[in-house]
């Protein structure tokens, strides 16, 4: 098993990406620390994973209240006296609308959750992860990174964009603790997070673009899944990948070659 006897702390782990990447780190031998915002999300995974006869805990915390995630990290080490992966995956996509009609207070909150909730999460896992190294993830997007075309999503692009810089800045500075700090960037995902989309008056908003048949080429216009997903952070939690550090990975089928 390429994780037996590590430590993991996921966050978002109640659907999705996390929750695929949660099972599939307990199936190789993690111990799994789902946590998130909504316990009912939480205690299913977590569920899903002992009738596997795999090892996880629940912990409820917002990625945006300091407090909240030191006090989550601490449950974590106290249950199993270490930390060794991070995937910093919690976030939301927000308000996307037009620069002139987004509220401040929606600004706020995308900026908060998305990249001060991944700054949290991996301030208070490296006193930890310092101790024997490890690896952290982060999840981004096409969107912000190599795609620039979905108008109105200013806040949201702004925040991933933010992300890869934050992990480049970080895997120098930890590399001499053996902390690798890696990203990636999904690209059309078959997960709920569309559900929890606030558009606005998008409508002539974005510039006109014909593509030919499929918008994924890899798949002729197929998402990706959350399975695929999960195997790429497997990689770079594990050893298989102890060489990489400061990169980003887009996981997209070519979709944000061609969107770009």
């Amino acid at each position: 098993m390429q994780l037996a006897n590590k430590v993991a702390l996921i966050t978002g782990a109640g659907s999705g990406m996390a929750k695929a990447t949660a099972k599939l780190f307990a199936q190789e031998g993690a111990k799994v620390a789902a946590l998130g915002r909504t316990k009912d999300e939480l205690e299913k995974t977590v569920a899903e994973i002992h009738q596997s006869n795999g090892e996880a805990i629940a912990l409820v915390a917002d990625v945006s209240d300091p407090q909240e995630m030191q006090q989550a990290t601490q449950q974590v080490v106290d249950k199993w006296g270490r930390l060794d992966i991070v995937f910093a995956n919690a976030g939301i996509n927000g308000v996307w609308a037009p620069i002139d009609e987004l509220a401040p207070e929606e600004w706020d909150k995308t900026i908060n959750v998305n990249l001060t909730g991944t700054f949290f999460t991996i301030k208070y896992a490296v006193p930890y992860l310092k101790k024997q190294g490890g690896s952290v993830i982060v999840t981004s997007s096409v969107n912000g990174t190599r795609m620039f075309s979905n108008s109105g999503a200013t806040a949201y692009c702004c925040t991933k964009a933010a992300q890869v810089a934050l992990a480049k800045m970080l895997a120098l500075e930890l590399a001499k603790n053996r902390i690798r700090v890696n990203v990636i960037c999904p690209g059309a995902i078959d997960t709920s997070v569309d559900d929890n989309t606030k558009k606005r008056d998008l409508e002539g908003l974005r510039e006109p673009v014909e593509f030919p048949e499929g918008k994924i080429p890899l798949t002729d216009g197929k998402p990706g899944t959350s399975q695929q997903v999960a195997q790429l952070v497997l990689f770079l939690a594990s050893d298989a990948s102890s060489h990489i550090t400061g990169t980003e990975v887009w996981i997209d089928g070519a979709e944000s070659l061609l969107k770009a």
